[in-house]
């Protein structure tokens, strides 16, 4: 016997406004892994008949965060595909700290891309939690993915220690009584911020209710090396380092929590080596927030290159 999973949903009249957003949201159900079913939301522009170009968001945006980078890679000839992971964006949002795990978020994504949109050719751009999901499906179905970007992420396996100013962010996000996602956010950059665009990652979540996700998400990292997620996490580290998938690391100047990956993912990944890997300046932790012209750019240059 197991308990239903309860779920909330943000009202459409929360994303009424949302600044530089013109996209029409797509929905698709996806089994809960509990015996129900979630609901997805994602986003997508540019043509049909392109390569796909999933990007995946991380803790705690949602798919505003890539707001700048949709057009110019759709107007490259791509099919941008932008979803907003379980709990985030107009995505269904289970309400309990324990109905999130990270085989879980692993497997929601892998129904929306694979079960749901069939996506062949997948060029990955995953930041921060996107590429801990996004390189998981990448390694566990290399036969779906013709490339890979990796921007101020991870995939971490707990053999290593994370950085002491990622303690901090977890401890005062699962410590907040009330979590203000968009001034996270805004933490999480280094050029001003807009009130209207913080109000935009805040929109998501009306009340502390809906903020499950957001406070899980640091808890799922592996952070020791007999985690959950570590075994499944190594073995992908693996399947990834010796692939020859072609793979962008386009890490921000300004990220004190991802930084030291750049170099390592540069170093390791066979797909990586003989790729101009760009440093994307004055950017922080959300650098499609801080520069996603330039990040966009840089990926459309890589496609072209790679292709």
């Amino acid at each position: 016997m197991f308990a239903i999973m309860l779920i909330l949903r943000t009202a459409d009249e929360n994303f009424v406004g949302i600044p530089e957003f013109p996209y029409t949201p797509r929905y698709c159900e996806v089994p809960d892994q509990d015996g129900g079913a979630l609901r997805l939301a994602w986003v997508e522009d540019g043509p049909a008949e392109g390569d796909p170009v999933l990007m995946l968001h991380g803790e705690p945006s949602w798919s505003f965060l890539y707001r700048r980078m949709i057009p110019i890679l759709a107007a490259a000839g791509h099919r941008v595909i932008c979803p907003d992971l379980v709990g985030f964006g107009r995505s269904d949002k289970p309400t309990r700290i324990e109905d999130h795990t990270y085989a879980r978020h692993v497997e929601w994504m892998r129904g929306l891309a694979f079960d749901v949109l069939d996506l062949q050719r997948v060029t990955l751009v995953g930041q921060d939690w996107g590429g801990l999901i996004g390189l998981r499906l990448a390694a566990e179905h290399p036969d779906r993915f013709a490339r890979i970007v990796v921007a101020n992420t991870g995939l971490p396996t707990g053999d290593l220690p994370m950085p002491d100013i990622w303690w901090r962010f977890r401890e005062a996000i699962q410590g907040m009584p009330e979590i203000q996602v968009g001034r996270f956010v805004e933490s999480g950059c280094v050029r001003p911020m807009a009130e209207a665009v913080r109000a935009a990652y805040d929109a998501p979540f009306p009340d502390d209710t809906y903020c499950a996700a957001p406070r899980a998400m640091p808890g799922l990292v592996p952070t020791t090396p007999d985690d959950p997620a570590s075994a499944a996490n190594r073995a992908a580290w693996k399947v990834l380092s010796d692939s020859a998938t072609p793979m962008l690391v386009a890490f921000s100047d300004s990220d004190p929590i991802t930084g030291p990956m750049a170099g390592i993912f540069a170093g390791q990944m066979r797909g990586a080596r003989g790729v101009d890997h760009p440093t994307v300046r004055d950017a922080g932790h959300f650098l499609q927030e801080d520069a996603g012209e330039e990040l966009a750019e840089a990926i459309v240059r890589f496609l072209r290159e790679s292709h």
